[in-house]
């Protein structure tokens, strides 16, 4: 069907990440971009650990501030080694999607773990900070500038659970993840993004104008040889 085809997201020979939005860590998380529309990406991640912990608080934003502290603490020295652990990005907010109205909500603030300590972490001092292992997975991606406040995470999540629906994409509904590269310290060129865990085979628009981006330069290859060798065809 050609309609399927346009829809479903090349899997093959994806192209690697630079990260040019990571201006400030030394180590970035690393995707494969597996396909992008004009509204969002889908990428693919391997399997990585993070330090987190949980908030309750009525705005994501108090959330993040009083999750952020614990961790900081933890990579300043807060842990069984007392070692120093360097800021990675990004920094991750798993944000529950269905909240009481006028009730809080429990926000999960979690670190990336740079590539040394990966795989054997100082244990933290507070009880409150635990890993969390990621598993290989694909997300629906929507990222946008300035300051990633509880209401703008919010927006942001809804218009690109409007764009996924629109196109029949099948995604996890019970929570987001707000996403954010840069320090308070920076103003300009802020970059933060949504995601929303891919169910199923990833989905993009089935209006190939819509479509910027669609893996890869393999299937680039494939589809000029075709056209050569159809010409050719003709010129005979």
């Amino acid at each position: 069907n050609h309609n399927i085809v346009l829809r479903l997201c090349v899997r093959y020979r994806p192209s690697n990440s630079t990260n040019s939005y990571c201006t400030e860590s030394k180590e970035c998380l690393q995707f494969d971009l597996l396909c992008r529309t004009k509204e969002y990406e889908v990428r693919h991640y391997s399997p990585t650990r993070w330090v987190s912990t949980d908030a309750e608080a009525y705005f994501m934003g108090v959330g993040a501030a009083m999750a952020f502290r614990r961790l900081y603490q933890y990579i300043t020295g807060a842990n069984e080694r007392g070692v120093e652990i360097e800021m990675t990005a990004p920094v991750m907010i798993k944000v529950p999607e269905q909240t009481q109205m006028w009730g809080p909500a429990l926000y999960t603030l979690s670190f990336l773990l740079p590539s040394a300590f990966q795989h054997n972490p100082p244990a933290p001092t507070n009880d409150k900070l635990y890993f969390t292992d990621m598993p290989e997975t694909d997300v629906y991606v929507w990222s946008y500038g300035g300051w990633m406040l509880s209401i703008t995470s919010r927006l942001h999540a809804h218009l690109l659970t409007k764009e996924l629906n629109r196109v029949g994409a099948n995604y996890n509904h019970t929570h987001h993840y707000a996403v954010g590269y840069d320090s308070p310290l920076k103003l300009l060129n802020r970059h933060n993004e949504v995601w929303y865990l891919v169910e199923e085979e990833p989905v993009v628009d089935p209006d190939p104008t819509n479509q910027l981006f669609s893996l890869t330069s393999g299937l680039i290859h494939n589809v000029l040889h075709f056209c050569i060798n159809q010409t050719k065809k003709k010129s005979i």
